[in-house]
């Protein structure tokens, strides 16, 4: 339970839009027949603003959320806290006229989401926008605060095309048909096959080598599949060998693959980033090829992208 000195994150949290690497969404999907509440119908003052989240409709969230925001409050009836967070979060939303939709989520009922979300404390307030998460808040929260969040959070959403309503009627919650190749991939993450998602990204790009969202999905299957196979006492022996092999590295990269999964995206890039400042050769070349990579994964606009792009020029030159 976080403490009542809780205080939501800064609204320029709700920038990082491209936090491709923090939570892995896709192993939470699973095929739900109906679309939840929140996309029907054709007026916004008669549509039920807020949904429950569950495993059977958290996917059509997620792809709700390629059309306006869907924000997630992860709560506890045990938490009067988060009980009374989630009556006032109704009426904020309410005054938002249809442009996000509040996805209650009871941890108890849904602890995979939790665990997915990496949530620390109850209440956990986190926005997903083009099927990824942006973290909002922890804890309790005023009105003014949450619609200060909001507020930026929407804006974020109209600069990368987010722009639906509900009230704008059934259409507008409907996500745009993708592209063959790129459905192709995601009907292959579903799947939990990662290799022929990867494949499916390869061929877009042989086709269009500009295509910015095949190569960030390319290098997120690549991520994930390399990760599939790890378990939590892997990671734990990885870390020991990388502690006391610094210049391995097979380990060095494994590692920083484990912090981009977990969140830890500065230190995945100055693990490789050190490495690289150390050695030559072939191995130094492989290193920053996958740094280049998980650049793609993090979201190249991204502030700690850049940044670690001014320390890798460091080491390079």
């Amino acid at each position: 339970m976080s403490s009542p000195g809780s205080r939501p994150v800064s609204p320029a949290a709700a920038s990082q839009l491209n936090l491709r690497g923090a939570v892995d969404l896709s192993a939470l999907r699973r095929p739900a027949p109906a679309a939840p509440a929140a996309s029907d119908g054709s007026s916004g003052s008669s549509q039920p603003l807020r949904v429950d989240a569950t495993e059977a409709n958290f996917q059509d969230l997620v792809q709700l959320s390629a059309q306006i925001p869907v924000l997630f409050l992860l709560w506890s009836n045990r938490s009067l806290e988060a009980s009374s967070l989630l009556h006032s979060l109704e009426g904020v939303v309410e005054g938002y006229a249809g442009k996000l939709v509040l996805a209650a989520a009871d941890v108890d009922a849904f602890p995979q989401l939790a665990q997915a979300f990496q949530v620390q404390a109850i209440p956990t307030a986190v926005a997903v926008l083009k099927g990824q998460p942006v973290p909002l808040f922890e804890g309790p929260a005023s009105d003014q605060e949450v619609r200060s969040l909001i507020d930026e959070l929407l804006k974020v959403a109209e600069a990368n095309g987010v722009t639906g309503s509900v009230g704008a009627g059934a259409a507008a919650a409907e996500a745009r048909p993708l592209p063959p190749l790129h459905q192709a991939a995601f009907d292959a993450i579903e799947a939990g096959d990662y290799a022929a998602a990867a494949a499916a990204y390869r061929q877009a790009l042989a086709e269009k080598p500009a295509d910015a969202e095949a190569k960030a999905g390319l290098a997120q299957v690549e991520l994930m599949g390399r990760l599939e196979q790890l378990t939590a006492t892997d990671a734990e022996a990885l870390r020991q060998r990388a502690a006391e092999e610094p210049d391995n590295i097979e380990v060095q990269l494994k590692v920083a693959d484990l912090d981009i999964s977990g969140g830890h995206i500065e230190d995945a890039f100055n693990r490789i980033i050190a490495f690289i400042g150390r050695n030559f050769g072939p191995e130094r070349e492989t290193a920053r090829v996958r740094l280049l990579e998980l650049f793609d994964v993090v979201g190249i606009s991204d502030e700690r992208v850049a940044k670690a792009r001014q320390g890798l020029a460091r080491v390079l030159f």
